[in-house]
């Protein structure tokens, strides 16, 4: 949206800078996260309501610690410190920063200074969850102490003149207590924001914005019948109508009967202008022999790009080619300073040749819940707008190891007993994603009088808000019973089942 408020998160090699961002969102009000060392030019350009400083694994007084320009200090923008941002804030205006003689680590309970604006509505104890072995042990000159432990003495302060505030433990994270009502106080009570980050006027914005931009040209958008894509097509559709035309790559990776679900609700329900490529024995060809899962991705955006380039050339000119990349796929990717967990094929997967003028990613600044409601907006069926996420290389990264046709049937027909357990059992709303993995592991097992040797089939699914962070879900004993028995008995080449309980850190949600 045109001149719409924002907050920028100055990111200091913060694990949960892109939780922060949500959290503001969440709260109505736009975010928008930066290097640390952005420019004081780019700040002013942006003109904020409000600066939040991440957290981050160094110590101030370090030679090499992160830090950002000073001039910041003399914007008259609020600042909000967190963890080391606090420590920042304080080392750069003249206080004292140390390593402290005990570390604080989990959830602790936290004096509060309920006069302060920051913890407005508080009673005067809360949990909160530490993370830090440095901390304040002299104040600036003008601030005063809101918030200590028992260990750490300076776990908050403010500077009401200059509107600086920060605070030790980590407001964002769902182990504080009341976290989020923290962010929303330095929002409304000290940055003063109105709250007009909202999905509707996201929608109006985007539809003014494409229509303005591509004119009487046209589009092609990669059509995957996943939530991202498809929250794309109907908002482009919405915009310039038959000038976008969708290419929907059937590449053999897709869930059982999902292709022809696919194009029934696209052609069908919603009239988009659609084109379903069969490409399974392509991908496969290509595929064949290749383990690796980076490699499997590079294979797979390559080959979708050169699918598009062929299908564009039969339709005409395309000046635009539209993916539909959200904000989380930039981060894991490894954009700016972030570690690359995972290359999207939306993102790093690209190769260096495109045939077309220009790509146009209309939901990268969105999280996956902004999709959601962004969806809705725009009038797409529930059932298709709470699809779980599914992976554009789709099940070639559910497959450990190399791909064939057997083992894609195998995992096919695996992954629809389980999900087809979990909507029996009234689950499936509960739960945020689900799937089954195909490992390369082979077992011994025994079948009626038969000695086997086959596939050891793993299940996952984790509960989430964000897709940045999971938990392993406590799925009933009864109903993974139920669905191990179905797989081994209706599903050829399994022998064994196994249920993955690791969490979002340390292990990702996908298995590569």
């Amino acid at each position: 949206m045109k001149n719409k408020e924002t907050i920028v998160i100055l990111d200091f090699y913060s694990q949960f800078n892109q939780l922060i961002a949500r959290r503001v969102r969440e709260c109505n009000v736009y975010s928008e996260v930066l290097p640390y060392d952005v420019s004081i030019e780019k700040i002013k350009e942006i003109n904020p309501k409000g600066i939040i400083f991440t957290g981050g694994p160094a110590s101030v007084y370090e030679e090499d610690a992160p830090n950002c320009d000073k001039e910041i200090f003399n914007l008259g923008i609020p600042i909000l410190g967190i963890c080391y941002g606090m420590q920042f804030m304080s080392y750069s205006l003249g206080g004292k920063v140390e390593k402290g003689s005990k570390k604080e680590y989990g959830e602790t309970e936290v004096n509060l200074d309920t006069s302060s604006p920051l913890f407005e509505g508080f009673n005067d104890k809360n949990i909160c969850l530490m993370s830090h072995t440095d901390l304040v042990k002299e104040l600036p000159n003008g601030f005063r102490t809101i918030a200590s432990t028992s260990n750490c003495p300076i776990a908050g302060i403010e500077n009401k003149d200059l509107n600086f505030y920060g605070i030790q433990f980590h407001a964002e994270v769902n182990n504080t207590v009341n976290g989020v009502k923290i962010i929303r106080n330095f929002l409304y009570n000290i940055c003063k924001c109105s709250g007009d980050w909202v999905m509707s006027s996201f929608v109006e914005e985007s539809i003014k914005n494409l229509r303005e931009r591509i004119g009487n040209k046209k589009v092609l958008l990669a059509l995957s019948g996943g939530v991202d894509s498809s929250v794309a097509a109907v908002l482009l559709h919405k915009a310039i109508g038959k000038q976008l035309t969708c290419i929907f790559v059937d590449h053999g990776l897709l869930r059982k009967n999902e292709g022809d679900e696919v194009e029934n609700i696209f052609r069908n329900q919603f009239d988009i202008n659609l084109i379903r490529v069969n490409a399974e024995e392509r991908f496969l060809s290509k595929l064949a022999g290749v383990s690796e899962p980076e490699k499997k991705r590079k294979i797979i955006g390559e080959e979708f790009i050169r699918v598009f380039e062929e299908e564009a050339k039969k339709i005409g000119t395309v000046d635009f080619l539209v993916q539909g990349t959200i904000y989380p796929d930039v981060i894991e990717s490894g954009k700016g300073k972030a570690a690359v967990i995972k290359s999207h094929h939306n993102v790093g997967g690209l190769p260096d040749y495109v045939d077309f003028k220009e790509i146009i990613e209309p939901l990268r600044d969105l999280f996956k819940d902004e999709v959601r409601k962004t969806g809705l907006e725009l009038g797409i069926p529930e059932m298709l707008v709470f699809r779980q996420p599914f992976p554009g290389p789709g099940l070639a990264i559910r497959i450990i190891g190399d791909i064939t046709r057997e083992k894609l049937d195998i995992l096919k027909d695996a992954d629809y007993i389980f999900r087809e357990e979990i909507s029996k059992a009234g689950l499936d709303k509960e739960l945020n994603q689900y799937f089954a993995v195909l490992t390369n592991l082979k077992s011994v097992g025994v079948m009626g009088d038969y000695r086997t040797y086959d596939y050891t089939l793993a299940l996952r699914s984790v509960c989430t808000t964000d897709f940045m962070t999971a938990t392993w879900s406590r799925i009933p004993y009864d109903i993974l019973e139920k669905v191990s028995s179905r797989i081994v008995n209706e599903v050829k080449h399994i022998n064994r089942v196994v249920y993955d309980i690791t969490s979002k850190p340390p292990a990702t949600i996908e298995w590569e």
